[in-house]
């Protein structure tokens, strides 16, 4: 038997031909997918490297500029030609220099190093100079921090039962890098820095466990609870208090069981949307048996790829869970119809395979080809996308795999004699005898026959059928119209374009959606006092100490800080920090709070970690509002309420914006003319300025450099009604005219990073739109549906636009991952339509007819497949459960752009056809094959 092109590579020729084997290869990937999900992991984010090295050095310079001369600035130039540095930021002040070197994410710590020490070797540096390399490890982070309080002993009493009982038994536990000992004011270990530790307002010892790099928070958590626990009743006899200050632990727990759980009711809700559509319960088992098979065959690649379920992959889960039944949709709705008119099951299933089986590959393999670009993007952007990218292109070529196999096996098998009633055959032998009629004949003595299923049972099925058809008859009505009136139709697909891009401005502009997660910093910094030269008192000593001294001399701080300038600091942000954290303690929805004084190794320098109790009537950003409504007013001391990121990077504030220049008195005064503009900005909070302004340009003590360039940043949280986008516009236009010739802005913070993203999705999208075309015209050899689907693709930018606009949505990253989608789900639509109608004009029917035909019969699908979608969309859209924030606006942009998509594209794509078709033949650039 001679078989077309089509026939010799469906698939499904040979699963139908070999059932059981189908159905054994299937439950052995379901078994195998139960496995690998058992061993898939936890997390917030991918297991990704964030290398840092900071260098230190020193040497014998009198003034900061001379450091910087003959230091900072021979170090800079030669570790930014390094190819893999992201960036380079520098703090210079007389006699030393600290160069922070952050590496693309990804790299090794141990290559990051190696590059750094061998790029030193070259380096000339004057004689005596000193130098430290520090690694660090960003994704080294605490994983759970205990406080150890007692109504009793001291601190360095519960030191010592700490070193004895704890300390030991820890440090054995896989995953745990080290045990950080908080404090200790004065600590006997060099490597402990001073510290002081505050538990609700309590003196305490802080236990912080920092988990490597590889490790994976949970399990790290889960085996210091447990062995925490075995230690408790010890510790309780010793009359120590066992307190969990902080842990990531718990939101991660939350954030991945709503993801799971709202996966869960997209799984139900598409499999619902079916059954009215097919009103056959084994239809609609069988379609629905396409979301678990691909998804446990996805757990399969996920563990080869050693990927974990956390934000980014579960992201892509709830994505496609809508898509992943589409295939089976088609196939299982194409098949059902073939049974009812008359073709024995066996048939039909080939029949309806070599039908269909062309354009559900197409349409499947361009989402493939949309994600491929996600999965091969570079930098810190690819590196967290890359899990996503493969999850979504792993799940739907396996959704198709099941489509294209076992859907028709399992068809053939359970559409049996129950779908083919005698009326049903008297519809098939008149579609038979009408071959030759035109499409509306056709349509009007088969049409509602290949639609209608008997053997239904129950009123709601009818009526349904009963509206069905109803649509059916306007739908066809409109298509009649639209062809005869190409022009309007093209005049209002433009003008949906234009109105969505028109749009685009109107969207709150950001990068990632703030979370709701119940915990955020409070971070306060002390300014560093004046120190006399030669012992001469300065007469304004007394206010330089914010808060007031428990020493009887005014100026007796000078001695106690020449003794011990470490433990004299400390003790002043110490009482800094009480009069914050009773202040914050206030607050009612306020459960506990973790002071660390002395963080970072800096003893101005204090963070307060805030948790929040789980039964509060306000959402994170409204607490801290209010908090902020009730910090006291210190002078010398700025206060800043900052949200915890998923991964900190030292810049804790999203907006963030420097000044540039080589002259130092241009850039100073500048910042000093700038400032109480930014001080005025209702849209900013919490500002601060790095290096500290000083009153006399004269006395510049800090130079701090970005990339090689003199640098001074300004940093700020955005206040309740503003976005980042926006508010970064108007804080430019408003300080732009204050900058000299010899000034410039450099736009960092959470903007550079969207501008960024903006700029390799920019290049993702221009490269999935060429994939996806190319493989479109590779699979049908033609141009006619490359050409058809890419005019169609603007279609999904009013109703994303319109949807993101409605719900307030920000327009940031994760809406951008939502229109990328929108890509791969649009042409399938269209290729349904195009395929279809050119199958039935090699039968022999006319180009109109044949499109009203396809138009009635493929308008059930194509529905189903966008309902289906939309209702897997619909419990993430509705922003329930933890971490719902980040899903939100993607799941907005998807279901706006599939509705505005669907319902144009059932009208426009084959006016698109027939026009395309008419201009292609008219200028006969590639005679009449197109």
């Amino acid at each position: 038997m001679n078989f077309s092109l089509r026939q010799r590579l469906n698939i499904s020729r040979f699963a139908i031909h070999h059932p059981w084997l189908t159905i054994n290869f299937w439950i052995a990937v379901s078994v195998a997918g139960l496995l690998a999900f058992s061993s898939l992991k936890y997390a917030l984010f991918p297991d990704v490297t964030f290398p840092v090295i900071i260098i230190r050095a020193s040497g014998n310079f009198e003034t900061v500029v001379e450091t910087e001369t003959n230091l900072t600035s021979p170090i800079e130039q030669s570790i930014l030609n390094l190819d893999s540095i992201e960036s380079v930021a520098s703090s210079t002040f007389p006699n030393q220099t600290v160069i922070t070197s952050l590496f693309f994410a990804g790299d090794s710590l141990d290559n990051a190093e190696n590059s750094i020490k061998k790029v030193l070797e070259t380096v000339k540096l004057p004689p005596y100079s000193e130098i430290e390399i520090l690694p660090y490890n960003l994704n080294e982070s605490s994983a759970i921090s205990y406080v150890l309080t007692s109504e009793n002993l001291t601190v360095e009493e519960i030191t010592t039962i700490a070193t004895e009982k704890i300390i030991p038994p820890l440090e054995s536990i896989e995953g745990i890098l080290k045990i950080n000992i908080l404090g200790l004011e004065s600590p006997d270990n060099e490597d402990i820095s001073p510290s002081l530790i505050r538990f609700n307002g309590e003196e305490g010892l802080g236990i912080q466990v920092i988990k490597r790099g590889d490790g994976n928070t949970l399990e790290v958590v889960r085996d210091v609870e447990i062995a925490m626990t075995k230690l408790t009743p010890s510790l309780t006899d010793s009359d120590i208090e066992v307190n969990i200050a902080q842990t990531e632990a718990t939101y991660i727990k939350e954030a991945t069981q709503a993801t799971i759980d709202t996966l869960v009711l997209a799984i139900i809700l598409a499999i619902v949307i079916i059954f009215p559509f097919l009103g056959d319960i084994k239809a609609t088992l069988i379609t629905a048996l396409a979301i678990p098979i691909s998804l446990l065959g996805t757990f399969i690649v996920m563990a080869i790829g050693n990927f974990n379920l956390e934000s980014i992959t579960l992201l892509a889960l709830a994505l496609v869970i809508g898509i992943v039944v589409d295939d089976a949709i088609v196939d299982v709705e194409n098949i059902s119809r073939l049974i009812q008119a008359g073709e024995t099951p066996k048939q039909a299933a080939l029949k309806g395979s070599d039908e269909i089986g062309l354009t559900t590959s197409a349409s499947t393999l361009t989402i493939v080809a949309v994600f491929l670009p996600v999965a091969l993007t570079t930098g810190n952007v690819g590196q967290f996308f890359k899990p996503f990218g493969l999850t979504v292109s792993a799940a739907v070529i396996i959704s198709l795999l099941v489509a294209r196999t076992l859907s028709p096996v399992l068809a053939m098998l359970w559409l049996g004699k129950s779908q083919r009633g005698e009326s049903l055959r008297e519809g098939g032998e008149e579609e038979e005898k009408g071959r030759g009629k035109t499409g509306r004949q056709e349509y009007r003595q088969t049409g509602r026959q290949a639609d209608r299923k008997t053997g239904r049972q129950g009123r709601f099925i009818l009526n349904f059928e009963s509206l069905g058809d109803r649509v059916l008859e306007k739908y066809r009505n409109l298509l009649i119209w639209s062809l005869s009136h190409r022009k309007i139709v093209l005049v209002i697909a433009l003008t949906s374009f234009i109105v969505g891009i028109g749009l685009i401005p109107l969207i709150p502009q950001g990068f990632i959606p703030q979370l709701d997660r119940g915990e955020f910093n409070v971070i306060y910094t002390s300014q560093l006092p004046n120190i006399p030269i030669g012992g001469n008192v300065n007469q304004n000593s007394e206010e330089e100490t914010p808060v007031n001294d428990d020493n009887s001399s005014s100026f007796g701080w000078l001695g106690e800080i020449r003794q011990n300038p470490d433990g004299f600091l400390l003790r002043r942000s110490r009482r800094v920090g009480d009069n914050i954290e009773a202040s914050i303690l206030e607050i009612p929805e306020v459960e506990s709070t973790f002071n660390i004084v002395g963080f970072r190794g800096q003893p101005n320098k204090g963070k307060i970690y805030v948790k929040l109790r789980k039964d509060r009537q306000f959402s994170t950003a409204q607490v801290q509002n209010k908090i902020r409504e009730n910090l006291p007013i210190i002078k010398g001391v700025s206060i800043s309420v900052e949200d915890i990121k998923f991964v900190d990077t030292g810049d804790g504030k999203p907006f963030s914006f420097a000044l540039q220049g080589e002259n130092l008195t241009s850039l100073f005064e500048t910042a000093i003319e700038v400032k109480p503009s930014l001080e005025n900005s209702s849209g900013l909070t919490d500002l601060t300025v790095s290096p500290d302004l000083p009153d006399n340009i004269d006395n510049i003590i800090t130079i701090e450099r970005f990339n090689g360039v003199r640098s001074i940043t300004f940093s700020a949280n955005i206040a309740p009604g503003y976005v980042l986008g926006d508010l970064t516009t108007e804080v430019v236009n408003t300080i732009s005219p204050l900058l000299p010739s010899d000034v410039n802005i450099f736009l960092g913070g959470d903007y550079g990073r969207m501008k960024e993203v903006a700029r390799q999705f920019t290049i993702i999208f221009v490269l999935s739109i060429v994939f996806m075309l190319s493989l479109l015209w590779l699979l049908f050899g033609s141009l006619i549906e490359p050409l058809v689907v890419g005019f169609t693709l603007p279609l999904s930018i009013v109703g994303a636009m319109v949807a993101l606009l409605i719900t307030q949505s920000d327009f940031g990253m994760i809406s951008l991952i939502g229109v990328i989608f929108l890509l791969g789900l649009l042409d399938k639509n269209a290729l349904l339509l195009i395929d279809y109608a050119k199958q039935q004009r090699q039968k022999g029917m006319s180009r109109e007819d044949a499109i009203i035909l396809t138009g009635v019969t493929r308008l059930r699908p194509i529905l189903m497949t966008t309902f289906s979608t939309i209702l897997g969309m619909l419990p993430i859209a509705l922003g329930w459960g933890v971490g719902a924030e980040l899903r939100q606006p993607m799941a907005v942009a998807i279901i706006g752009g599939l509705i505005t998509s669907t319902l144009l594209s059932l009208i426009i794509v084959p006016v698109f056809y027939c026009s395309i078709e008419d201009f292609w033949l008219k200028i006969n650039i590639f005679g009449k094959k197109i």
